[in-house]
Formats: structure tokens, sequence, C-alpha cells
């Protein structure tokens, strides 16, 4: 087994039953694989720097492709269902050992020891085993790097497998397709299969911290977090396309990070040491942060459309992808923390893109309010972003991140609640979504209203506004705001046909209430009467 690369582990891949001839290119850094990424053909550098890939089929995630193994760690732990599919054991060692005869055939292989967890007494440690040099960069770029000291010693709890050429046999391999991720928490191992999708390594950890984390009291969660001149912690939770990553990078405040964050006692610390963020319509002028990162050596830009002649980026035109993603180190964001950590949170904001436009752009939550959002997760598709979706369509994503929650949410409710009321949290649900009508008639939340009122909330001059009570909801809504238009905080007000306003909120409701009740035998009273009690009725 050859080897690369002076940062090379006492404890190699034969010390994990992994047995292969290739060329071994261990922890290389970021210049090496991106040079290795344009040799091997896998991307070009665009004008201005960046390393430009494509995922070919996959542009997202394969939600229905992932499985947890049932075992003695998953069984009674792992909330099995639509997110969490079962994979019978003896198909996981079947697949296992296909991989490992894959492994045999490669000629080079890139792998990097990396941290999970920014807070050194919670961070796992991860091996990440590719056959795609830009998919090591990917990784290294999201997870926690270690110092370069750390890695000799390095000993990997937990390994992913990420080979896209690998395709899975669904009746030798107990899975759907031949795409596949199943992870087994019991052999501390992940396999990927089938994708080139990098995102699902970097939201397989994920799974693992929300897995592990909560048996320690920690809060693991699918949140942006950034912090305040007064070192008051802000943390941002919210579903793809809500704002999670544009919001927290406000120049005002130092970001911690844009998408996954544990709470412990004494910090908010990420869990990553990158940002992946949507490339789409990406404006200088509203994300000149996120948008200067485009034009950086070491940023990774996948399906991104790019001049073949000039190297120019379209960010644009989506013909490749509506999902074109960009991933970057975090000190990539001027005003970023060292640590990736933060006093423990004074602020929550739940985001959501209501595309029905019933929500208001802020409205403030009791806790039992904020338990219920949380557990409900909503936000809305808009037509267009799939095929059959033509009218808006509510999104309920528990946690605002079911798909990677291994455990029930009740127990990630529970923990917000607790950490909510002992650290006298105040909560507020912001709608980034629609104002004036729904998706096709009213137009897009001003983004300069929404950073007027989290300015106001994150400051604390909102809590001394006049507030109304929401008829359909029962949060509390600000009557005004300084800075901001008034009649905009009244979506009803907003409308030019209030009936069809009412019958909108009326199906909202609905929605809303249908979906919590599967939650309801799960949680206290007060939560169960923090939603919207009964079915809103329409205007006659």
């Amino acid at each position: 087994m050859l080897t690369v690369s002076e940062r090379i582990p006492a404890q190699k891949l034969d010390s994990q039953g992994i047995e292969t001839g290739a060329r071994i290119h261990w922890n290389l850094t970021t210049a090496p694989l991106i040079e290795q990424a344009v040799l091997r053909e896998e991307g070009q550098l665009a004008k201005d720097g960046p390393l430009v890939v494509r995922t070919g089929k996959h542009t997202g995630r394969s939600a229905q492709d992932r499985f947890v193994v049932r075992n003695s760690v998953s069984d009674g732990a792992v909330w099995w269902g639509k997110s969490n599919r079962p994979m019978d054991a003896d198909a996981f060692d079947r697949l296992h050992q296909d991989f490992l005869a894959a492994l045999k055939d490669k000629d080079e292989l890139f792998v990097a020891d990396l941290y999970g967890g920014s807070q050194p007494e919670h961070r796992v440690k991860v091996r990440v085993v590719n056959e795609l040099a830009w998919h090591n960069l990917f990784i290294r770029t999201l997870l926690v790097r270690p110092e370069a000291s750390e890695l000799a010693d390095f000993a990997p709890e937990y390994t992913i497998i990420d080979l896209p050429s690998f395709r899975a046999d669904p009746e030798r391999h107990g899975c759907r397709s031949e795409t596949v991720i199943a992870v087994n928490l019991e052999q501390k191992l992940i396999l990927i299969g089938g994708t080139k999708y990098a995102g699902e390594m970097k939201k397989s950890v994920f799974g693992l911290l929300n897995f592990i984390l909560p048996e320690k009291g920690i809060m693991p969660m699918h949140c942006s977090a950034n912090i305040g001149a007064d070192g008051d912690t802000a943390v941002f939770f919210g579903l793809s396309g809500t704002g999670k990553t544009t919001l927290s990078a406000d120049p005002k405040r130092t970001l911690i990070g844009d998408d996954e964050h544990g709470w412990s006692d004494t910090a908010v610390f990420n869990f990553e040491g990158g940002c992946y963020a949507k490339m789409i319509r990406l404006s200088a002028e509203a994300e000149p942060e996120i948008f200067a990162t485009t034009k950086r050596f070491g940023t990774v830009l996948e399906n991104v459309v790019m001049d073949p002649v000039t190297r120019e980026l379209a960010l644009d035109d989506n013909s490749l992808a509506e999902n074109s993603r960009g991933a970057y180190p975090i000190d990539f964001i001027p005003n970023s923390s060292e640590r990736n950590m933060g006093p423990v949170p004074r602020t929550i904001v739940m985001l959501t893109a209501d595309a029905f436009g019933v929500l208001p752009p802020i409205a403030r939550l009791t806790p039992d309010q904020a338990m219920y959002h949380f557990l409900s997760g909503y936000t809305a598709k808009v037509a267009g972003t799939e095929i059959g979706v033509t009218e808006p369509e509510a999104t309920f994503s528990t946690c605002f991140g079911a798909p990677f929650m291994p455990r029930h949410p009740s127990v990630y409710g529970n923990l917000l609640k607790k950490r909510i009321a002992e650290g006298d949290v105040t909560c507020w649900l912001v709608n980034t979504g629609w104002t004036g009508g729904k998706y096709g008639v009213g137009k897009r939340m001003p983004i300069k209203a929404t950073r007027a009122l989290l300015d106001a909330a994150l400051d604390g001059s909102l809590n001394q506004a006049e507030f109304r009570k929401d008829p359909n909801f029962g949060f509390e809504v600000p009557v005004a705001v300084p800075g901001v238009d008034s009649a905009i905080l009244d979506p009803r007000s907003t409308w030019a046909d209030k009936a069809e306003y009412d019958s909108t909120a009326a199906k909202l409701v609905d929605l809303f209430v249908d979906n919590f009740a599967e939650f309801a035998p799960h949680v206290e009273e007060g939560v169960r009467q923090a939603g919207p009690q009964q079915r809103a009725t329409a205007a006659a």
C-alpha cells in the first residue's frame, strides 16, 4: 500500500480491514487536492480561482436511498420511518464486503482525518476515504481540520467510505436503487455509493452527532449561528432556502457557522469548519460576503455554469441545477469566529419561507410555541422547484431537519425546551417567504425589512414594541417597528383580496393541525395548546 504525504497517521487503513494497492493520498491540504482534481479532470478552475465541478444526475441528497442498519445500537433508539429506513445487518455486511472489494481495485485513494464538532470535549474523530480528489477537498473544507501535530496519533472513531463509481444491487444489498447511503451505528461505519453529490458526506456526520450528543444532554441543531458585539449569540433554525446562511452572514455580527451546531452547557459550537451555501442567483449586493467566496481559490462550486472559454461564472443559470452550491472554509467570511464557538444563545430565530403569504414577517414565541414550531418545522415549496409542483406546497420537516434526526423528534424538542427555559432565551418566528399574496401573486419578503426586523429582535428593542395576537396562530406580532413599513407587519392587510387571505390562512392552519397530530401524544399539554387550537374558518 503506497502512501503519499507527510501527514500520515500511525493507524492506517489496514487496521480497519481495508486492503488495497492504491496510491494513498493522506491528509492533503487544499492546494495539492485542487491540483489532483484538475490533473484527474474532475473539475476546472474558474477565472478567479474556485474549483468548478459537476455532480451528474445527483444534484441533491438521495433521501430515499439512505438507510440505518437495524442492530443492538439502533433498535429502540432510532425513530424508524420515512427518514430512517432500516437495513438488515446481513445486507449491510454484504454491502461492506463489496465496498472492500471495490477498494482493492482502485489506483488512487484520498483519505482525510477530521473532526466533527469544534468543542474539543464533544467532537468525534472521523476518517473519510474517497476515490475523488474533489470529494476529499469538499469534506476537508466542511469538517473541522485538525492541527498537523494532531494527525500522527489520530485514531478514527467513525469512518466514511464514499465511492461514487460503486453501483449497489438492491436485491443483494437490501437497498432501493444503485445509490446507497448506509449507516451502521454499531460498526461506526458509513458507506456511500452511486452518487457524486458531496453533501451526503457532510450530512452523514451531522446525523452521527444528532445520534450521539443527546445522550450527553447536548442539543444538536440544524441552524446557523452568530454573535453580536455584546457577546449575544443567536441561532437561526431553518430548512434549505429559508435564509440560514444569508441572514447569519451579517457584517455587524461574528459568524459561528451556517448550518450545524451543538448547544452545550457552556457554548454554541459549530460542527463544521466550512460553509455550504446556495449559489443560484447569488447577489453581490444582497449577499456580499458569500458572493466574494466565488472569487477565491479554495472554494468548491458544484453545478455552477461556467463559460468554457473565459471561465466566467453564470450564477443565475440553473441549467445544471437549481441547487447549485459552494463549499468554502468558514474563514473566507471576514468576520467569522476563530474558534467556531460562541456563548450559549440569548435569541432563537426560526426561519420559514411561507409561499402561501399567510405568516407575518416576524412573531414572538413563548417557549411552548417555540417547541410547537420547532417540532412542526414548516416551510413551503414553490412552483417550478420540483416536477408536478404548480402551487405552493407545505413542507413540514420536524426539528427543521427531519432527514438528519435519527432519534424521535420529542428527544430534540424536550432538549430545546429545557435549554430555552434555563437560558431565558427569547424566541422569534421569521417569515422570509411571500407577502401581499401567495407565490405567483405576491412578492418575496424584502430582505431589507427582514434584516431590520432581525436587528431589532437581536438588540432587544423589538421587545419594547406594541404587539397584537395573531388570530390564526396565537403568537404575538409587532404592530410597528422603526424603519419598517407597518403595512407589511399585518399580512392580511397586504392582500388585495381579504377573503382569499382568510381562505388560504384556513388551509394553512389545517395543515399545521394535521401535521402536529403525530407529535401531540409525546409533548406536554402546554405545547399542544401552543399551536392553532381549531381549524380557522374562511370568511363568508
